[in-house]
């Protein structure tokens, strides 16, 4: 595919007058019924038309005929008139006829309207307006009733007619004092309203603190307005505290434990009795270790190495057998539902199960007998798999192992069990070229750390170094939770096993296309003619990267073409990783869904057969998977933070970068040393700039100036707003 070529405007385009989109749409849709057989892109229809709107909100008008049916989209951002029968001529306000219910996610617009955006993939996103959301909050699950008004080009509207889960009830904001009442004003923008608040439910608050409050309830008919408690103050922490905590409870993450739950979480013994030795596998004698973060405390995996009568090699993989403390039901099992996995924040960790779990009776200790559950396998002289075990255990783990310590043991050729790192480094290779070899991709991204001070403020900012100790320990995690998933399914052939599986989609055919394209543009040629190709251009792609920097702007792009990984009864496999099975089973101690797992194995391990409920178990699914996404905006939102801080003590210093992403009013710059980024924006310049359709390079008007995607260019940071983690950067004025 290639792009639409710069044309000059035709005399008198100075008088060319500039629609609103809905005009637009209208003005657009005449001209192709007018031309049925005609191909235009947007700058054609500009020409065409005399008008002085940009590309781009030509290209969305084009696009929203195309929702309603009205126009066809082709190659190279052409389209052309869809035949009658597809469309409806009349743009009264009347609804068309068709309706439905979808559920998905509420998409908040500062306007106090939304945008469900719905589960179904085929689906358009849902545009609901304030008076029918029906006490929906963003981020909340709603069931959702639409139709489509041929008013509004084929775009559906709709209202809430469920809440179905709530993504959070509790909320930061300040506090003021309104005529007798008191109000909370939400820090987010997406939350367009105050939250009354009675004098008898301030909790100590007074006026202009910052506080926590969580909504009780609502009143009104027409448009339902929230009231609610405060249940916290914040005006005392510092700036640091502050920040990671509004994090915390703006995603929806509770901060602490219900004392329920902390006193079931005590009342657990912490002695291993014979009987539970007894009824399981006992594998104390065998070589074992822990290989984890230096920072890390909770130990939920560990590997065993054994060379047996025959010849082979028995490597076993050791999981924290938390479903032998977290009962079905129980109040700690509740909570683990609800949080369904811990949250990695830059300079703290907020977990699934209390500290009394996951950093003591089930974190795999050196030295300490420890209750297991665990993926035994055999591997015979030519490394091949020959047989595999799975079951409850216990172990005693030899050694504790940081990653670099394991790397600085193979590096030098000596230390602390040696033989056994070698021979786990050996065998993971092996795992790893077969799983290249049959279409895996290989998305080592490049993840930022940093040195904090005791204040946590960040005094550097550095790309996290990946070792083949990293690689080690995932390839044999990748292994036990694709086993576990095959096992599973193939005792489920002939009578499904509603399981938890972890499915990833493939990409988006129409990024993928917009990807290619660009590749093109900088000299390297994709196959995307089928799956598998595509897979094949991305690891071509990011091994290209390593010998010509430029294409490294490609592999961001790349990951958003990706379906976003998610929990599922339903198995379409995982595309990303090319298994045709997996889920998560290595990691209990901070995901739920792993928790699952080893209860539904559990149950149906020998000649035992056992079959939840389906439906039950997608919902458990779905909440997972809500979850998850919420910790990783949490996780993200905390990194933008704190390369807003680190900048911030930089403002006026000059970084090397690289043009990362390219919006209406400015272009982004990604640091190369540190991976910060901020942007440049174009009222900065001494001239207007022309986006292109792709978002993929912009051009001075004046001076045809070229700035594309990837470039690599200076600049010089002058403004931080941390808690908007803005950063503001103007180019070096010795760039081109």
């Amino acid at each position: 595919m290639t792009k639409p070529k710069n044309t000059k405007r035709k005399k008198g385009s100075k008088n060319a007058k500039k629609l609103k989109q809905r005009e637009l749409q209208k003005a657009v849709f005449r001209l192709l019924r007018e031309n049925p057989k005609k191909r235009y892109n947007p700058r054609q229809i500009a020409r065409k038309l005399e008008i002085a709107n940009s590309k781009d909100s030509i290209y969305e008008a084009l696009q929203h005929l195309a929702k309603a049916g009205k126009a066809q989209a082709l190659e190279d951002y052409k389209f052309k008139l869809k035949p009658r029968e597809s469309y409806r001529s009349s743009t009264s306000g009347q609804r068309s006829g068709k309706e439905g219910i979808c559920e998905g996610y509420v998409d908040m617009t500062r306007s106090g309207a939304a945008y469900i955006v719905c589960e179904r993939k085929d689906h358009n996103d849902v545009f609901v307006s304030p008076r029918n959301l029906n006490t929906a909050l963003h981020g909340d699950r709603v069931r959702v009733q639409y139709w489509y008004r041929r008013s509004r080009f084929g775009k559906p509207e709709g209202k809430i007619v469920e809440v179905l889960e709530r993504a959070s009830e509790r909320f930061i904001g300040t506090l003021y004092r309104v005529g007798q009442k008191y109000v909370v004003v939400p820090d987010q923008e997406n939350i367009p309203f105050d939250i009354t608040v009675a004098s008898e439910h301030l909790n100590g608050a007074k006026e202009r603190d910052l506080v926590v409050v969580q909504i009780t309830g609502w009143e009104g008919k027409r448009i339902p307005v929230p009231h609610g408690k405060i249940v916290r103050v914040l005006s005392d922490l510092s700036l640091n505290e502050l920040t990671m905590q509004s994090i915390f409870i703006n995603n929806g993450f509770e901060l602490e434990f219900p004392e329920e739950v902390l006193k079931e979480a005590a009342r657990i013994k912490e002695e291993i009795t014979e009987a539970d030795i007894a009824a399981r596998r006992d594998m104390r004698r065998v070589t074992t270790f822990t290989i984890d973060p230096e920072d890390a405390k909770d130990f939920d995996d560990a590997l065993s190495v054994r060379i047996m009568k025959n010849g082979h090699t028995e490597i076993g993989i050791h999981i924290a057998d938390v479903s032998h403390y977290v009962k079905p039901g129980s109040a700690l099992d509740k909570e683990a539902l609800k949080r369904s996995t811990s949250v990695y924040l830059v300079d703290r960790v907020l977990p699934m199960l209390p500290e009394r779990l996951s950093n003591e009776l089930c974190s795999l200790r050196p030295h300490e007998d420890k209750l297991t559950f665990s993926a035994v396998f055999e591997f015979d002289e030519s490394q091949k798999i020959v047989k595999q075990w799975f079951g409850r255990t216990v172990i005693h783990s030899d050694h504790r192992f940081s990653y670099e310590q394991a790397q600085q043991v193979m590096n030098e050729g000596k230390g602390v069990f040696l033989k056994e790192l070698l021979l786990l480094n050996e065998l993971s290779k092996k795992l790893r070229k077969a799983r290249f070899k049959n279409g895996a991709i290989a998305f080592d991204t490049e993840e930022v750390r940093f040195r904090l001070n005791e204040e946590g403020v960040p005094q550097e900012a550095y790309v996290k170094v990946r070792l083949e100790a990293h690689m080690l320990i995932e390839e044999f995690m990748l292994l036990a939770n694709k086993s576990v998933a095959k096992f599973i399914a193939d005792k489920g052939k002939e009578k499904e096993i509603p399981f938890v599986y972890r499915i990833h989609d493939l990409p988006n055919e129409e990024k993928v296309v917009e990807l290619a394209r660009f590749a093109a543009e900088l000299g390297f040629k994709m196959d995307i003619s089928t799956p598998k190709a595509i897979a094949r251009s991305f690891n071509r792609m990011l091994k290209a990267a390593k010998e010509n920097p430029a294409l490294k702007v490609l592999e961001p792009i790349a990951i958003r073409t990706m379906a976003k990984a998610e929990y599922s009864t339903e198995n379409i496999g995982h595309y990303g990783l090319a298994f045709s099975y997996y889920t998560h089973f290595t990691s209990p101690i901070r995901r739920y869904a792993d928790v699952l797992v080893h209860r539904l194995l559990f149950k149906n391990l020998g000649r035992r057969v056992f079959r939840t409920d389906k439906a039950t178990l997608e919902d458990q699914c779905r909440h997972i998977s809500l979850q998850e996404r919420k910790a990783q905006s949490a996780e993200r939102e905390s990194i933008r933070v704190k390369q807003a801080e680190y900048l911030e003590m930089h403002i006026g210093e000059h970084f090397k970068g690289r043009i990362s992403g390219i919006i209406a009013h400015g272009f982004f710059v990604q640091l190369l040393d540190n991976l910060c980024e901020g942007m440049v924006r174009f009222d900065s310049f001494d001239e207007p700039f022309e986006v292109d359709e792709g978002r993929l390079k912009v051009v001075g008007r004046h001076t045809g100036r070229v700035f594309r995607m990837g470039d690599e260019v200076t600049v010089i940071v002058v403004g931080v707003d941390i808690l908007r983690h803005r950063v503001d950067m103007v180019l070096d004025e010795g760039e081109g």
